[in-house]
């Protein structure tokens, strides 16, 4: 009987999730006014969890992120911002920067020179452009250990000498986080360089050519203590989308998932609800079997959760350098296929969520060589709407590498270049004009009862027919419905945001189930009605 259920599980699910837009879809003559969503259960059902409507800050972590890496900021690279070095400075990392500036001119007026750069270069009418233009939700911001204020953050790593360089850079990302969230763009705080490195290059922050995070007791304590700092501004006010752990580490690093579950269980004891980044370490596969066994529904303890970050360059090997443009662009397509059959039952598997935390539309010139006559440009189009369209469909976030650089507007590298050139396009919803959106919410707030009875009974029938003596808890289907349909809703109405999609769709189920208090038996009826009330609301909004 249990492997009959199972199947009969497996077949609804697939069938639900197979339904076309407006498949099911009623229309009511007269339009009734609804007032905001509710998350109360529905009459005669009762509810023990703490499920609320769905806050501003849960959709700035929950929408789908699009945006863009900030660049060469808090965490130099001399390919991209030259002009950071002293003429004749050696060496093209961060470390290098502040040592050649301090020897030159000493280091007040390197922490001058620094904390001038810092303030100036996101501009409101940056901001604005990001906002209007670009329909940018979220910022991939690159830091370093080093700009975390007070000296315990540097004791006894190559920037101790230089401390006071970096007094006031805390200050400064706190401030461009403010910014930013003014106009509804969160951020992601990425941990870009680690003490020691977490992989051999530059934008660790030195130019030792090792990863010496890995193997270092003292490098990983402090790593720990970073995101601990972190979480505590968190938990404090500071409104931020993520803490990404580590940036690029490199293949099979020591001990890797070992130091993720210590800083996992760091984070989680100061604040549960942030999300935390980890680097596949270019082992896709790997990380998504981890995070489907962190992300459990069966967690003992309030746990944050774990997105995976993965990146997609066609630029550095030399097998890509034997493809042509459209090779590559057809293998796009293929990209994130770690995923498929392992979403959609987080009661079963536990949940997983990705995102492309770097990308770009730069190809070798051996590649665009075999481009077959056809335009440069139109190939860099393609491909950059290509990579638009399967990490929208396939990912929860993706951020384009990347923005601030000397050589704006930074050709097939520049996420103004790009967005400008519309060769990388928001998702559909972002382009939405106010009208069109209060229309499409009008039409979705008056079809909410019918779709909701039709979702309900086609459900009830299903199960009559395959199992006409089962028992079911069907009620519980029926309010993950009623919360699916209205936090979808939420997000797309917006809290003091723009209006968005649910974008980190996996972990806001893993949200939601872990809220409602409900644990093994009919819990799976409460996630296939979540799930189907959202897709019942996009089918509503046509997106």
């Amino acid at each position: 009987m249990k492997g009959f259920l199972q199947k009969a599980k497996a077949e609804w699910k697939d069938r639900s999730q197979r339904e076309e837009p407006g498949q099911h879809q009623q229309h009511q003559e007269h339009h009734q006014p609804h007032g905001p969503p509710s998350h109360c259960p529905p009459a005669g059902h009762q509810n023990h969890g703490g499920i609320n409507e769905p806050t501003a800050l849960d959709i700035l972590r929950y929408r789908y992120h699009y945006g863009t890496n900030l660049g060469s900021v808090y965490v130099i690279e001399r390919w991209l911002q030259p002009s950071r070095f002293p003429d004749g400075a050696e060496g093209s990392s961060e470390l290098a920067a502040v040592v050649a500036w301090v020897d030159r001119e000493g280091i007040d007026c390197a922490r001058r020179k620094f904390e001038q750069h810092w303030s100036s270069i996101v501009t409101d009418a940056a901001i604005g452009w990001l906002v209007n233009e670009a329909k940018c939700t979220t910022i991939r911001l690159p830091i370093g250990y080093y700009d975390l204020p007070g000296p315990e953050f540097t004791r006894g790593t190559p920037f101790e000498p230089y401390a006071q360089v970096y007094c006031g850079a805390w200050n400064s990302i706190r401030s461009l986080i403010y910014r930013l969230r003014e106009r509804s763009i969160g951020v992601m705080l990425d941990l870009h360089a680690l003490p020691g490195g977490a992989n051999a290059q530059e934008h660790s922050g030195t130019n030792s050519g090792r990863a010496e995070f890995w193997h270092s007791d003292f490098n990983r304590a402090l790593g720990i203590r970073c995101a601990q700092f972190i979480a505590h501004e968190a938990r404090s006010g500071l409104g931020i989308a993520g803490i990404q752990l580590v940036n690029e580490a490199e293949w099979e690093s020591h001990r890797m998932y070992e130091w993720y579950d210590e800083a996992v269980a760091a984070v989680s004891a100061i604040d549960p609800s942030i999300p935390v980044v980890i680097s596949d370490g270019w082992n896709l596969d790997k990380a998504v079997e981890y995070s489907l066994r962190t992300n459990s529904v069966y967690a003992e303890h309030p746990k944050t959760p774990v997105v995976v970050d993965t990146h997609f360059y066609w630029a550095f090997t030399d097998a890509d350098k034997q493809k042509s443009p459209q090779q590559i662009i057809q293998e796009v397509g293929t990209k994130l296929g770690q995923l498929d059959g392992k979403e959609g039952s987080v009661i079963d598997r536990g949940a997983i969520q990705t995102i492309v935390g770097e990308y770009s539309c730069v190809l070798t010139e051996d590649s665009w060589a075999k481009g077959g006559g056809v335009p440069k440009e139109e190939l860099v189009k393609k491909f950059g709407e290509a990579q638009s369209r399967r990490y929208q469909q396939r990912a929860g976030g993706s951020y384009f590498w990347t923005w601030k650089m000397d050589w704006m507007p930074g050709g097939e590298w520049g996420f103004k270049a790009q967005t400008d050139a519309k060769n990388i396009v928001p998702p559909q919803h972002a382009i939405l004009g106010s009208g069109e959106k209060a229309r499409r919410l009008d039409r979705a707030k008056s079809e909410q009862d019918g779709r909701k009875q039709q979702a309900f009974q086609q459900h009830v029938n299903y199960w009559n027919q395959v199992d006409p003596n089962g028992t079911y808890e069907h009620e519980k289907y029926e309010y993950g419905w009623h919360v699916g349909y209205s936090d979808a809703m939420a997000f797309f109405e917006g809290r003091d945001t723009q209006g968005d999609r649910i974008g980190m769709l996996e972990l806001w189920v893993l949200k939601r189930i872990r809220e409602s208090g409900y644990r093994g038996g009919f819990t799976w009826l409460f996630e296939q009605g979540l799930r189907k009330g959202v897709s019942d609301f996009y089918s509503a909004i046509g997106i």
